[in-house]
């Protein structure tokens, strides 16, 4: 069955039914927002069909080489985006860009296929591009992107991230690869241990910038490029340019072309939010109802804390909703099994904390859920940009306690708009909270440890 036929109506989904991007058929069952995904891309897919058979493509006149273009229609673009269209032929001209660009708007394409042309053109055995991440999950999925975007030529890449062995990856550089895709604290490492060689890199790539800025990187971002060679071309991407990645774009870049795409500190247009006002103590419970809604195909739900992320993915999974978690305190093998599981349709519900924020790269994501407020407001952006990619639609939710509304407005304020505030006309509001669990007494114990016999044990001189 194709993606766009239409299944007749009949009894709602399963909780565990998925409805992304390889779940089209089973969207199609409830309407709203999914069909109007699928209509616009069965139209933009036909459009470029046409024109292909007609001659030229979409991406024909970009200036990239066939084997790229095969490789792109053979990934499922159709038509390049507006940071493509505009990036890519910069790139290709050999300038330093600096690109602001919603998240989801296909920005890694627009560094690789450049990047790739290059190499192509220009063999060499050592490492020539290096791309730096803020996450284990964004490189790990760049290098995926490339290895697709890659096929039909002889450029090799590998990701190098922590969580996992450093035996691989030091295999992997010390034998040479094109492209090296990596987190700075770990590449840091190798190159302490000197195993890899930079001295004929040409292009470096500082993807979400702003994200590394937020997680302390910045130091270390600045380590790694005093140890390249200066006469490279640089690209910077980030969803939002604060003034810290100001004078970094200034002190790495040589007079950077600048590409915006997207007005700053703004989501992606097409999504609808709304907050949910809601007691401290009932916010599982909304949640949970929330989830069961039919059109909740496929949720990502952010919390603040890891322990929080454990508890609210047992209470969701206890309700009968496929669920996974990922967090900082999970192995790379648990995060990574946990994102296939989504990705895939497995899971449902995607429980987070913002480690995930940036580094998430799912399509088909219906719904966002802030199942707490995010006290950054940009951070609210990164978050709800996991949703309404590459032009599609998509909802945003957010949970607010009385406690939350003042980090609300702050929101409020860089989306130039009101959230309006939505009720569930069928959730009880005034619930009570449930009792507090007694702990059990603790039987009454004597000081001091006690022999056989009663006696008091000997312990050593006190602690100085």
């Amino acid at each position: 069955m194709r993606p766009y036929d239409v299944l007749p109506l009949g009894d709602p989904p399963s909780p565990g039914v998925r409805f992304g991007v390889r779940g089209l058929c089973d969207r199609l069952r409830c309407g709203g927002l999914a069909v109007r995904d699928v209509v616009v891309r069965e139209a933009l897919s036909l459009t470029a069909r046409t024109a292909r058979v007609q001659g030229k493509g979409p991406f024909d006149h970009l200036g990239l080489d066939p084997v790229l273009v095969r490789a792109v229609y053979a990934v499922g673009y159709e038509a390049p985006t507006p940071i493509q269209r505009e990036a890519i032929p910069a790139i290709l001209a050999g300038r330093d860009v600096i690109g602001t660009a919603q998240t989801g708007s296909g920005k890694t394409a627009a560094f690789l296929l450049p990047i790739l042309q290059r190499l192509m053109r220009h063999g060499g055995s050592k490492t020539r591009a290096l791309v730096l991440s803020p996450t284990r999950e964004l490189a790990a999925q760049t290098e995926a992107a490339l290895r697709q975007l890659a096929k039909g030529t002889h450029v090799r890449g590998h990701a190098v991230y922590g969580g996992v062995g450093m035996g691989p990856q030091e295999h992997a550089l010390r034998t040479g690869v094109d492209v090296v895709v990596a987190t700075p604290g770990r590449l840091l490492d190798h190159m302490g241990r000197r195993n890899v060689d930079f001295r004929g890199l040409e292009v470096l790539v500082l993807d979400e910038a702003d994200r590394m800025l937020d997680m302390g990187f910045l130091p270390d971002v600045r380590r790694i490029v005093d140890g390249l060679p200066r006469d490279r071309q640089t690209l910077l991407f980030s969803a939002t340019m604060p003034s810290e990645i100001e004078h970094l774009a200034r002190s790495v870049m040589r007079n950077p072309v600048r590409i915006s795409v997207s007005p700053p500190h703004r989501p992606p247009p097409k999504i609808r939010h709304e907050a949910f006002p809601v007691p401290q103590h009932l916010k599982t419970s909304l949640l949970v109802q929330l989830v069961g809604r039919e059109d909740m195909m496929s949720v990502l739900v952010f919390v603040r804390t890891k322990r929080r992320a454990d508890r609210v993915a047992r209470q969701i999974g206890q309700a009968g909703f496929p669920v996974a978690r990922i967090h900082g305190d999970r192995s790379q093998s648990q995060r990574q099994a946990a994102l296939e599981g989504f990705r895939s349709g497995h899971h449902q519900v995607l429980v987070a904390t913002d480690v995930a924020a940036r580094g998430l790269d799912v399509e088909g994501i219906s719904h966002v859920i802030n199942y707490d407020v995010p006290s950054v407001p940009t951070d609210y952006v990164h978050r709800v940009g996991r949703t309404a990619r590459m032009e599609a639609e998509g909802e945003a939710i957010t949970l607010v306690t009385p406690e939350d509304e003042s980090s609300l407005h702050s929101i409020e304020k860089i989306l130039g708009h009101t959230i309006p505030r939505v009720t569930l006309p069928d959730f009880d509001y005034r619930a009570p909270p449930p009792p507090k669990e007694r702990l059990p007494a603790r039987a009454h114990r004597p000081p001091g440890r006690r022999g056989s016999g009663g006696e008091r044990q000997y312990r050593g001189p006190p602690r100085r």
